[in-house]
């Protein structure tokens, strides 16, 4: 009977071995598994690079911005009331001064009559007094109160006819209508905008450029304005504002005045590149540059990524300079000699290992 027993108790014992045995194997393979998953989320990532070195360039650089029109406004009305005229739709060009809607005026005529009846009536008075005043018959303070009387009925007069004149609403400027919000027979309120208008003759291109850039920059020097929807033809500008302050990317806006051509044909809202030649600036050197793709997520971001001794990679911070071509200029953050990564960046993070395509 104990041999029974003991016999039964070994048989078990075998068994939950071998089950262990098992379970043991099994997760071994499953740790290989992920192992194998590891391994190969570790895997190199192919990219090319370039090498971060110094080259004879032509030193003309440029900068890229956006036409703004010089001069641009909402025109309201001075005056509360029904218009009853629109002289103007959206295109149309307009000479300062013009008028472009009428606002309904009778009541406001009466009120000039009766203001100019009371300025007639005090100019009366106003004699009447200065001829008692010189025989005794009113006092110097009477008389001081008649003038003002007649200032302040003068003054009512003139307000009176200025309201009148305000029921032309005229532009102060020339330019194009751009948006008219207003229609016959709509009551408007005081300041209420009725038209955009927009002067072209003459734009705004803002751009900016670095600390090497700026110091050989004057207000008033001519710049060569170039448009991407005009690749054949030339406008000429002239800087008429550079910033005391850097932004944040430690560049320096510059405004540019441009003058348009005859037609009109720059537009507000379009892509301008403003193009300074290194004859006037007085720089020609060897620049340090990168092709534009080596920066991550465009070149604004001034991020790259620099190849480590261990083939890894860290991305770095520089200081982008002017445009030649399709290369950028590096005023610093990087090394000649350095490796950057230009393709492949969208894979890569810090301590990315990577090989180089050959």
């Amino acid at each position: 009977m104990k041999i029974g027993k003991t016999l039964l108790y070994i048989l078990i014992a075998a068994g939950l071995l071998g089950g262990g045995a098992y379970i043991i194997s099994k997760n071994q393979k499953e740790t290989n598994k992920q192992t194998a998953i590891i391994a190969s989320s570790n895997a190199e990532i192919p990219v090319n690079i370039v090498t971060a070195s110094f080259e004879h360039v032509s030193a003309d650089y440029s900068s890229n911005g956006t036409f703004a029109p010089l001069q641009n406004m909402q025109l309201s009305s001075e005056i509360a009331g029904k218009v009853i005229r629109v002289l103007v739709k959206e295109g149309d060009f307009v000479h300062a001064g013009q008028t472009v809607a009428t606002i309904k005026k009778d009541a406001l005529e009466v009120d000039h009559s009766t203001a100019q009846a009371a300025y007639q009536n005090a100019v009366v008075d106003n004699q009447r007094y200065e001829n008692a005043y010189k025989t005794g018959g009113v006092t110097k303070q009477q008389l001081d109160q008649s003038r003002l009387q007649l200032k302040n009925a003068k003054s009512s007069l003139d307000q009176a006819g200025i309201k009148i004149g305000d029921s032309n609403v005229r532009t102060l400027i020339s330019g194009y209508i751009n948006k008219k919000t207003v229609e016959p027979g709509a009551v408007v309120s005081t300041g209420t905008p009725l038209f955009e208008i927009v002067n072209v003759s003459k734009l705004k291109l803002q751009v900016t450029v670095n600390e090497s850039e700026v110091a050989k920059l004057r207000i008033g020097d001519q710049i060569k304005i170039k448009a991407s929807v005009y690749p054949d033809k030339e406008f000429s500008g002239r800087i008429t504002f550079i910033a005391p302050l850097a932004d944040a990317s430690l560049n320096f806006p510059i405004e540019i005045t441009v003058d348009n051509n005859p037609n009109n044909e720059l537009r507000a809202g379009m892509y301008g590149t403003a193009v300074f030649s290194a004859k006037e600036t007085g720089m020609q050197h060897a620049y340090m540059t990168l092709p534009k793709n080596a920066f991550v997520d465009g070149v604004s971001n001034n991020k790259v990524f620099v190849v480590q001794k261990d083939n890894t990679v860290k991305l770095t911070k520089v200081v982008g300079g002017r445009i030649f071509g399709d290369k950028i200029e590096i005023i610093s953050g990087l090394n000649e000699g350095d490796r950057v990564v230009t393709s492949g960046q969208i894979n890569l993070t810090d301590g990315t290992k990577i090989s180089v395509i050959k």
